[in-house]
């Protein structure tokens, strides 16, 4: 507990911190404030604090009373946090440190300090909704979703993992595979956790036969991956299962999980950044519409979809205050922001898939003439699938809003490209959305449109 009479005012005022002596008994008043107090209380003055009661201070009569009934238990409060009248009536949020103290005689006091706490409080309120729109967005999923801390213990689960252990996702916080299968699959399911912390490379689509707590058999695909805080640094794991057991043919069922694992971790991890969701949804589009322009078949319009999907998840590592930054970026900054190619590869090099996607996502930003990143590769050596991305991504990006300019433009943007026809984009995929922008009579193609077909 503070000792106010010896916390220096000017040292407090300093800190934004508000300090005060307040007579409960005999009379309610204000004998010692600060002028930190007076701007948290929204008052002009200590003059003008100093002549308000405590309860004239409280919004909420609900609140006040606590406050006292703390008081009144312990005779002291710690970082009580409480809804204060701000400036110009508004209310704030602030947490009081204080105690009841005396002089030996009737006279009784409450003194303490105050500190604005709002922008804390409301940001943890963001946060709040944030993570229940995920937990409403794993609880629709039709697999069972979890994370796990680094020692393997359950930290989150979606509505469908904890029907499978017949049970309330709250209690199943804090356990492990231990707990719920028998010990030789827990310490496989153990071992493979540890792989991914250790090393930071996901399992993708492993068939798994477990035996669940009501004693029956089940076939399952299980995909993990590493989960990362804003300095790359491997927190935890996230994991994915699906039920298989009723599917015949495993070989096409575990790609078509992978397919799936694939496009709900990217559309989990984004949607921190609805703007690099709406981007990769539309660049998906472009470049599928474009992939039928060329006559792709049904395999290779299958592997330019995921590819397109998956373009961008590598920026689940970059801070996001950069990706919403409204100006210009620093080079640092700007390094960070490519750094997400070869994240997203690292990702998914280890996949195995019978094409390259982890190439063709690698090498979306690559250009003919040797200008793009992150090697600067030239040419044919650069996959058609990679050169359709490059100009999806280009076009999307430039007619769409970002944080940091309003869009350009559909004009601008087949400007740009007509211009570097041949330079830096693939002749053959300008031409095509050419066409298809006539088609559309000068208009996006890609929105307001129904989606392409799925293959």
């Amino acid at each position: 507990m503070p000792n106010t009479e010896g916390l220096n005012t000017q040292t407090a005022n300093h800190l934004g911190i508000g300090v005060f002596r307040y007579q409960l008994e005999p009379a309610g008043k204000f004998v010692r404030t600060n002028a930190a107090l007076a701007r948290i209380f929204g008052m002009p003055s200590q003059q003008a604090l100093e002549g308000k009661p405590l309860d004239d201070l409280f919004p909420d009569v609900r609140e006040r009373d606590r406050f006292y009934r703390e008081l009144e238990r312990s005779g002291r409060v710690e970082f009580f946090e409480i809804p204060v009248k701000g400036k110009r009536g508004k209310q704030e949020w602030a947490a009081v440190t204080a105690r009841i103290s005396n002089n030996g005689n009737k006279e009784k006091y409450l003194e303490g300090i105050v500190q604005d706490i709002s922008s804390f409080h409301d940001e943890q309120e963001r946060l709040t909704h944030e993570i229940d729109a995920l937990q409403g967005f794993l609880d629709s999923m039709p697999d069972a979703i979890y994370f796990k801390d680094k020692k393997n213990r359950l930290t989150k689960v979606n509505r469908y993992y904890a029907q499978g252990f017949g049970g309330d996702p709250r209690e199943l916080i804090g356990r492990t595979d231990f707990d719920f299968f028998p010990e030789d699959q827990a310490r496989q399911m153990f071992e493979d956790d540890n792989s991914v912390l250790k090393t930071g490379k996901p399992i993708i689509g492993k068939i798994e036969r477990t035996l669940l707590p009501n004693g029956t058999w089940n076939q399952v695909i299980t995909t993990k991956i590493p989960m990362v805080d804003r300095y790359g640094k491997i927190t935890g794991t996230m994991g994915i299962t699906r039920d298989m057991t009723a599917h015949a043919n495993f070989e096409k069922e575990r790609f078509e999980m992978v397919r799936n694992a694939l496009a709900v971790l990217g559309k989990a991890l984004e949607m921190r950044d609805p703007y690099t969701y709406t981007h990769t949804c539309h660049v998906a589009k472009i470049a599928q519409t474009i992939g039928m322009a060329l006559q792709f078949d049904e395999n290779r319009m299958m592997q330019l979809k995921l590819a397109a999907e998956l373009h961008d998840l590598g920026k689940i590592s970059v801070p996001l205050d950069i990706l919403i930054k409204p100006g210009k970026l620093s080079s640092l900054e700007m390094s960070l922001v490519r750094q997400h190619v070869e994240n997203c590869h690292s990702l998914i090099k280890g996949i195995e898939f019978p094409f390259p996607l982890a190439e063709i996502v690698y090498q979306h930003h690559e250009r003919l003439d040797g200008s793009g990143y992150p090697r600067q590769i030239k040419g044919d050596d650069i996959l058609l699938e990679a050169r359709i991305l490059a100009v999806s991504d280009v076009l999307e990006s430039m007619t769409s809003h970002r944080p940091y300019r309003e869009a350009l433009g559909i004009r601008k943007a087949m400007a740009e490209l007509e211009k570097n026809s041949g330079i830096q984009y693939d002749s053959l995929v300008v031409k095509a959305v050419v066409k298809l922008v006539r088609k559309c009579d000068g208009k996006p193609f890609w929105k307001n449109q129904d989606e392409p077909p799925s293959f």
